[in-house]
């Protein structure tokens, strides 16, 4: 087709050049200008070669004609005055001339219909021509004109159609259905017949298209699926793509209204967990024998199992609608596996990035921990586009934890300087949402935005006032510093919504700064006609406001602004005057309502809550115009909700099974060994650990596609006993195989590699794997031969990198939230614009001071049935692995019986977050106390570690929660490189506060004494008497915490916490700050 396109092509530009060579002859001629002028004439006949080519007698001039006409139509240009001459040639023997008319005719059918009726008689004909593109075509020319007359002609056409031999011709009549539909509704019964006659079809070149026309015709109609659902299933990997697409949705839908949601299951799970934790046994026994258990149906597992390998199609659509098939029926377990086939569409074009981002941005809302993973694909490049970066943004947003907080808000601060104005102002949006959503950074988010405001761009200034005042609002009175910078920035700012936020600001808490607020009514009333409406509005609330707090200063102020508003040309700002008189300026007509007036004016606002504008999304089907748009589309179908009850599955069990697996059955032993190559590829390890469940389903879907479609349905499913037993023992001798490979690959993978993407390489690697496991086994000769190619293969079996690999290796092999200590420090410095030194700092690890341990109730005696546990934190470099704290538990018997078999059981636990169990203890002596050690990996973060605690007979649910000061480990250094490298961590990487205390409190003695104790610090040598320097580095990523303690007189002091890690540098400043002001 390229090819021929190409000659059109070629052609058509030959004979305009010819066509120009003959006018400019005749230009040149003598005609003059009256020969040129022919070319703008009305009558001019610029086709006239046309017709005369088309009417002649030979066909090869007919068949160059017709060339250039269709190479035309395909540049655009309308070649509608030439029907009369091409559909005479409707009736033409030749058959290249016949497909191209016919081509022409679909095109101009339905804007020429009376001259395409006059060939009704043609295409009747033609629709048993011997040739089945011949056929095909005449039906899609017939099915193209529109008028109702002809529609008994097309009904019968469209059944003939559908009982024709060749597949192309019926996957045709498909088409045809839904134009026949829309031309005439009322032919929807005898065309529903046609469609379930299709929906019989085996071929899947049909599948899709009559899919298409179910979905057009009557969507409502589920009960014609019920026998073709496991065939559908069973072919869909071999379906052409757009027919997955359309196949996929379908068959979304039809899960729902079939199907039991898995959903429940793991509410029930966590029922299960709490009253297990239960100290009453018998209530746990009650509480588990009260749930039923949820079985996922056998044809459910198939959908899902059967859609998982189109996550490696080529077209993101393919991919898009498995993605949104996952989301909307998988376990939640299970749909992570969509995020890095997502994740690899992000380098698609800019338009499937746009798509794939907003269905990602709804994803992150509700499971986060998809994406978190691959953080680092979400980062904004310079060559996206605004939408895009917009996009991503919103991702990383929606991403941020307090374990990638400190990483997330490091790159806010590059965005922040991007020359795309709506993407700075976008990205100062998200840094107040993250400020919200995460208390422990809100102070840092704040005090990086007040350093926004004396950014040179007007724009990012007048962001940054707007969500500041949205953040005061829920701590005003901790922030009364910052009401009065912004105040003394109000000169500057022209911005009419900053100025406005400003002055509302000001109104608001005007209890707060009452020395300023009255010299702001001062300035903006001189300057009242020449502001905007907006802020004209707040001046007015702010001097109400004012009026009624300190009346004395701000009255006669009050009266000449009201005098200037009350003829302003606004009628809004003289209505809100008037309002405004009546309440602060009371007489004898203004009623009791003035008495009301500090109710009105200075009641308590609500604080506004920042949300994601993807929140609300989701309640359109992910993948769909409508929740692109983000408004209900004409079309679309509501995606149906879980039933209580499973219907009755036996309505997709195929009565016509027994005869044919009888006469199959000796083909079906052959077959069996053949299929598991097949089988193999399409096979993950939830069909391994599900094959016990799925037994029953695939006998059933086995024995229906064997009778429908022979060639696809082996690979997925097998009825017969004996291959069944050949399969199991192959996997079970692939699984030594599979798992020598991983332990090969997991060595060249980073310690700190993630479990899921461990889990993402071995499945990846089913591939090569399967290659070797396909082989039968007879003899135990054979098995050797086919140990030894095996050995022989895995070498290179490693090499081999699936198609969903093809994403960033670094954000597999790293994970996210575990930065290295010393290139962030480094990357923070360039942000901030500073020079490295060409000397590195030296910081070593020093030994921690000693402080008596402070001991915390782990499980008290009386609810762990006489066994107690205390913890604490022996301050000493964890022996199980470096970036592991080290605790010591202490388990004492207060019973009068033995314990044994004390052990760590279940482990539930933060993502990221690791824990090296202590050794199990056989027996605890009655009133005898024993030490255990462990390691816990709090990813530095002060999530709490949860996991049971188990004996031979109970199981206790406890926790163990850090201190932010024992996720540190103390550092020495000089005072020149801790100078060096605070001046690395500015900005957001800064926390600081004033404390006030007893002089008896700021002796250096003390405050050293009280910091040690409080936090695993080192104590780093000053040369000033009043500074006291702490340093240490966090315990899981090494990042640096610097502690300055200036004492200033009054027995007041500064404190300031500098670290990359913002979560831990808060709650650090907050411990301090409560430790040092205490008597």
């Amino acid at each position: 087709m390229a090819t021929n396109s190409t000659s059109y092509n070629d052609q058509a530009l030959g004979s305009e050049s010819t066509e120009l060579g003959q006018e400019a002859s005749a230009v040149t001629s003598g005609g003059g200008a009256a020969a040129g002028f022919r070319l703008f004439s009305v009558d001019y006949k610029k086709n006239e070669d046309l017709h005369q080519m088309l009417e002649s007698n030979k066909d090869s001039l007919k068949l160059e004609a017709m060339k250039r006409i269709v190479g035309m139509i395909a540049k655009g240009k309308n070649a509608s005055e030439l029907f009369p001459a091409v559909v005479k040639n409707v009736a033409s023997k030749n058959i290249e001339l016949k497909k191209l008319v016919y081509v022409y005719l679909v095109r101009y059918a339905e804007e020429q219909q009376d001259l395409a009726l006059l060939s009704i008689s043609t295409f009747q004909r033609a629709l048993k021509d011997p040739n089945q593109l011949i056929r095909a075509s005449a039906l899609r020319v017939l099915s193209s004109i529109r008028v109702s007359i002809i529609v008994p002609i097309m009904m019968l056409s469209i059944k003939e159609a559908a009982s024709d031999l060749s597949p192309y011709v019926r996957k045709t009549a498909a088409h045809a259905i839904q134009k026949l539909y829309s031309l005439d509704a009322e032919q929807k019964e005898p065309l529903i017949e046609i469609i379930e006659k299709l929906l019989k079809d085996k071929s899947t070149l049909v599948a899709g298209s009559v899919v298409m026309s179910f979905e057009e015709v009557c969507p409502e109609r589920i009960d014609l699926i019920h026998k073709n659902y496991r065939k559908l299933c069973n072919l869909l990997v071999d379906v052409e793509e757009w027919g997955q697409v359309v196949i996929i949705n379908m068959l979304t839908r039809y899960a729902r209204t079939q199907f039991v949601s898995p959903w429940k299951e793991e509410a029930m799970l966590d029922e299960k967990n709490e009253a297990f934790y239960n100290s009453d046994e018998d209530q746990n026994k009650n509480g588990v024998a009260a749930k039923k258990p949820y079985i996922m149906d056998p044809d459910h597992r198939l959908l899902l199992r059967n859609t998982r390998p189109l996550l490696q199609s080529r077209n993101a659509a393919v991919v898009m609608g498995v993605a949104q098939l996952y989301w909307h029926l998988a376990p939640k377990s299970e749909a992570n596996i969509v995020a890095k086939s997502l994740v690899r569409l992000l380098r698609s074009h800019r338009e499937v990035q746009y798509i794939v981002m907003q269905n990602i941005a709804t994803m992150t809302i509700q499971n986060k921990g998809m994406f978190e993973p691959y953080l680092k694909s979400f980062y904004v490049r310079s060559t996206d586009p605004t939408q895009i970066k917009i996009l991503k943004l919103e991702i990383l947003t929606n991403l941020t934890s307090e374990t990638n907080i400190s990483i997330v808000l490091r790159e806010f601060q590059t965005y922040v300087k991007s020359q795309d104005k709506q993407f700075a102002a976008a990205t100062i949006q998200a840094i107040g949402r993250c400020a919200t959503n995460i208390s422990e950074v809100t102070d840092t988010c704040l005090n990086g935005l007040v350093y926004l405001l004396s950014n040179r761009d007007e724009n990012v200034v007048a962001e940054s006032v707007v969500v500041i005042k949205k953040l005061l609002q829920t701590q005003p009175s901790q922030h009364s510093e910052i009401i009065k910078h912004m105040a003394k920035l109000l000169d500057n700012i022209t911005v009419p919504m900053a100025r406005a936020s400003i002055l509302w600001l000001i109104g608001e808490y005007c209890e707060h700064v009452p020395k300023i607020a009255p010299d702001v009514l001062r300035k903006v009333a001189k300057s009242f006609t020449t502001e905007e409406e907006i802020v004209k509005l707040q001046i007015l609330n702010l001097g109400a406001k004012l009026c009624l707090t300190n009346p004395k200063q701000t009255k006669l102020l009050m009266q000449y602004i009201l005098n200037v508003a009350k003829y302003d040309q606004n009628y809004d700002i003289r209505d809100r005057t008037r309002f405004i008189k009546q309440l602060i300026v009371p007489n004898e007509k203004s009623g009791a309502l003035s008495k009301y007036a500090k109710k009105i004016f200075l009641v308590q606002k609500p604080a506004p809550v920042l949300e994601s504008p993807f929140k609300d999304r989701d309640r359109f089907q992910l993948s769909t115009l409508s929740h692109t748009l983000n408004t209900k589309a004409n079309g679309y179908l509501e995606l149906p909700e879980w039933p209580e009850t499973a219907p009755d599955p036996s309505v997709r069990n195929v009565e016509v099974i027994q005869p044919i697996k009888e006469v199959v059955t000796p083909l079906g032993k052959l077959k069996g060994k053949k299929d598991n190559l097949g089988g193999k590829f399409y096979s993950d390890s939830e069909e391994q650990e599900d094959s016990s469940q799925g037994s029953k389903s695939s006998s059933e879907s086995e024995s229906d596609s064997k009778n429908e479609d022979s060639s696809s349905s082996s690979s997925e499913e097998s009825s017969d006993s004996e291959s069944d037993k050949e399969k199991r023992n192959e996997e079970s001798e692939n699984s030594d195989s599979e798992n020598t490979h991983t332990k090969t690959t997991a060595k060249k993978l980073n310690s700190e590699t993630s479990s899921e993407s461990e889990d993402s390489s071995s499945e990846d690697s089913s591939e090569s794997d399967s290659e070797s496991d396909s082989e039968p086994k007879n003899t135990p000769a054979q098995k050797k031969e086919k140990n030894k190619e095996v050995s022989v293969v895995k070498a290179p079996a490693k090499q081999e990198v699936s198609l969903l690999d093809l994403v960033d290796l670094s954000d597999v092999s790293t994970p996210v939230a575990l930065p290295k200590p010393v290139m962030a420090s480094r990357l923070a410095a360039d942000l901030e614009g500073l020079s490295l030194s060409s000397t590195a700092a030296v910081i070593d690890v020093a030994t921690p001071v000693f402080v008596p341990p402070k001991s915390y109730t782990l499980l008290h005696r009386m609810s762990g049935k006489g066994l107690g546990a205390e913890y604490h934190f022996p301050r000493q470099p964890c022996i199980y692995n470096s970036k592991m704290v080290s605790v010591q538990i202490i388990l004492t018997n207060n019973s009068d019986k033995e314990i044994r078999n004390i052990r760590i059981g279940e482990q539930k636990l933060a993502s990221g977050m690791r824990m090296h169990d202590f050794y199990e203890i056989e027996c605890l002596h009655p009133g005898t106390s024993n030490t255990a050690s462990m390691g816990i990996d709090f990813c530095d973060s002060t999530q709490a570690a949860n996991f049971l605690l188990c004996t031979c007979n109970d199981h206790f649910s406890v926790t163990i929660q850090p201190p932010v000061g024992e996720l540190l480990l103390p550092v020495t250094t000089s005072e020149k490189d801790f100078q060096k490298e605070q001046g690395k961590l500015t900005g957001m990487n800064e926390n600081s506060t004033a404390i006030t205390g007893s002089p008896q409190n700021s002796s250096s003695q003390t405050i050293v004494h009280k910091v040690v104790n409080m936090a695993n610090v080192g104590v780093v040598p000053s040369g000033q008497d009043n500074i006291h320097r702490f340093a240490a580095k966090t315990v899981n990523s090494g990042s640096l915490v610097l502690i300055t303690i200036e004492v200033k007189e009054g027995s007041t002091m500064q404190l300031r916490i500098n670290t990359e890690k913002s979560v831990i540098g808060s709650v650090l400043l907050r411990e301090l700050k409560s430790v040092l002001s205490q008597d």
